[in-house]
Formats: C-alpha cells, sequence, structure tokens
C-alpha cells in the first residue's frame, strides 16, 4: 500500500471512529444553549435557579411532596439526575435525595455563600445550579442532596420509554420483583 492510500484509509477510519463516538453521547452531552435561549425557554424562576444560582421558597415548589416513581432529569440539558427510588422526606421543604441516579452527571463545587461553607451541586453537561449536599443524610450514604424542583423535571416511569429514558425501567421492575 503506497503512502497516499494508506493516508486515505486511515483518514476513513478515523471519520468513522468520530462518527461513532458523537452518536454514542446522550443528546445533553452535545445540546447547548445560549443564555438567551435559556431565558426563552425557561420560567424566570428556572432561569434564576439554574443560571444564578437562586433558591427557591421551601414547601411551595413543584416537587417536595412528590411521591410519584420515575426519574427526575436537569431541566435545562434532560441529564438524568435522581431517582425517586432514592428520595426521601428530609422535612426541609425541598426534593432530597440519598444519592445521585448518575454520579457522573453530578458536579460538586465548594460554596461560600451565606457565611458559611457548603458544598454546592451542578449538572455537568448543562452546568445548572441542582442545589446543595449535606452529610445529614439517611443511611447508607448519610448524604442528602438538597434539589431545587426549578432545576429539575420529572420523568414519570410510565413515560420513561415514551421520553428516552427507558433504560431506567429496570430500576423499577426490580423494586416491584420484575425480572
Amino acid at each position: 500500500m503506497n503512502r497516499y492510500a494508506f493516508v486515505i484509509s486511515f483518514a476513513v477510519l478515523f471519520s468513522f471512529v468520530i462518527t461513532g463516538v458523537l452518536m454514542a453521547q446522550e443528546p445533553w452531552q452535545t445540546k447547548t444553549s445560549t443564555k438567551d435561549e435559556l431565558q426563552a425557554r425557561l420560567t424566570a424562576l428556572q432561569f434564576k435557579v439554574t443560571q444564578e444560582e437562586g433558591t427557591e421558597p421551601p414547601f411551595r415548589n413543584e416537587y417536595w411532596d412528590n411521591k410519584k416513581a420515575g426519574i427526575y432529569v436537569d431541566i435545562v440539558s434532560g441529564e438524568p439526575l435522581f431517582s425517586s427510588l432514592d428520595k426521601y422526606d428530609s422535612g426541609t421543604g425541598w426534593p432530597s435525595f440519598s444519592k445521585p441516579l448518575e454520579a457522573d452527571n453530578i458536579v460538586l463545587r465548594d460554596d461560600f455563600g451565606f457565611f458559611t461553607r457548603r458544598t454546592e451541586v451542578r449538572s455537568r453537561y448543562a452546568d445548572s445550579h441542582l442545589g446543595h449536599v449535606f452529610d445529614d443524610g439517611p443511611l447508607p450514604t448519610g448524604k442528602r442532596y438538597c434539589m431545587n424542583s426549578a432545576s429539575l423535571r420529572f420523568i414519570p416511569v410510565d413515560q420513561l420509554e415514551k421520553n428516552g429514558y427507558g433504560s431506567y425501567l429496570h430500576l423499577f421492575n426490580e423494586k416491584a420483583g420484575i425480572k
């Protein structure tokens, strides 16, 4: 094989590999929105919470007392974040979880606001502010992921497949004893 044919063959192979990698990514890993697009798409509260590190009022938010089965995804990107299987009533008035559904979709950062050190929780791909994590949660993790409902979208179990999250159905089938 001459040098020219080798270079062409390598370029074709490389393009197939890159295309495969891009196609293997989930939609939330490739989609980006500008601040203007987000302001047009999100409510004022959703924008304030996710883009400006705001906090919604306790006990007056959409999911603090939601007891339905399903998953919670980032309101901006749709990346899966938490499961109702790990949600519990922390008494704080915000949705609280003992662990993330997808740890790789969570980023933790030091937050020195409010004259104290806390650990902020952000989504990996959209970089949305979600809330904070504390070390006063239930066993076995001891964590309380205290989230803002305004940063989340809830997908009920019966809507997982339709919304592209069918890969999480097994979690709820296992809990129900369905193989």
